[in-house]
């Protein structure tokens, strides 16, 4: 019995730190992608709206700079595909390119994919009401000729192009709603929610810089633990190795004092 105690023990405390640190990674993570970095860690400055992030960020500086081009070289992606879009409705695409680009908060959304230019993406990221309307409102009357804008495009002049037999609409045409345009126009990345700012309940698009925490970080802790990728606390307890390290050595509290 001793014996066997010894290696449950000796198993438990090898394989706690792995898991401590599993925990850990899904909350402060980078996705597998084109641009991302390995590892999130502070860059000094940040350009313009994806400055909120430079304290730990996915994201260098160069590739925040590029995110605010109307055709740059992270994707060769031409916002003006339909007319000039506006300098309004622009502002919430770059705020969702810093996001996507700058957060390590993603981590609960994160899954695997087979693509040539990445490994992984998000499905679903609960985005807050006011974010999906105030993008929907500022976009409406701007024009587009296709919903969902991750895939389908004519890339022979190797940049985003209508495709053939499509015609430029009115935001308000194509997406009906705020919720059909966070949802849809990158393939259920995101995910409409009711939910307000500060809730704690839903992913913000963005913030403002200096703000801490990074009111994103609760946010996905709370869906993490939904999620059953993380335990009840930041500390993990109680979860099954803990209790199982607690109940060799006899720690483990009465139920009757909870």
């Amino acid at each position: 019995m001793r014996r066997t105690t010894a290696k449950m023990l000796g198993l438990l405390l090898v394989t706690l730190p792995l898991a401590l640190a599993a925990e850990r990674d899904v909350l402060n993570i980078c996705m597998d992608a084109k641009h991302h970095k390995v590892k999130p860690g502070p860059e000094g400055r940040l350009y313009k709206q994806c400055e909120p992030w430079r304290d730990n960020a996915c994201c260098t500086a160069n590739t925040s700079v590029h995110a605010h081009n109307d055709q740059s070289y992270l994707y060769n992606f031409n916002w003006n595909h339909c007319g000039i879009m506006s300098e309004k409705c622009k502002r919430h695409f770059i705020q969702d390119t810093c996001l996507y680009e700058c957060s390590p908060n993603l981590g609960p959304w994160i899954q695997k994919v087979d693509r040539s230019w990445r490994k992984e993406r998000v499905i679903d990221v609960p985005i807050c009401k006011a974010d999906c309307d105030e993008w929907w409102e500022d976009c409406r009357h701007d024009h587009t000729c296709k919903s969902n804008w991750a895939k389908g495009w004519n890339w022979s002049s190797g940049s985003n192009q209508c495709p053939s037999g499509s015609e430029c609409r009115p935001f308000g045409d194509v997406f009906p709603t705020a919720r059909d345009l966070c949802e849809k126009v990158w393939s259920n990345s995101y995910l409409f929610t009711d939910h307000p700012r500060g809730s704690g309940l839903c992913m913000s698009l963005w913030f403002k810089a200096g703000l801490n925490p990074n009111p994103n970080q609760l946010v996905a802790r709370l869906y993490a633990l939904q999620k059953g990728l993380i335990s009840c606390s930041g500390l993990a307890w109680p979860s099954p190795l803990l209790l199982g390290l607690s109940l060799l050595l006899g720690l483990t509290p009465s139920l009757s004092s909870s």
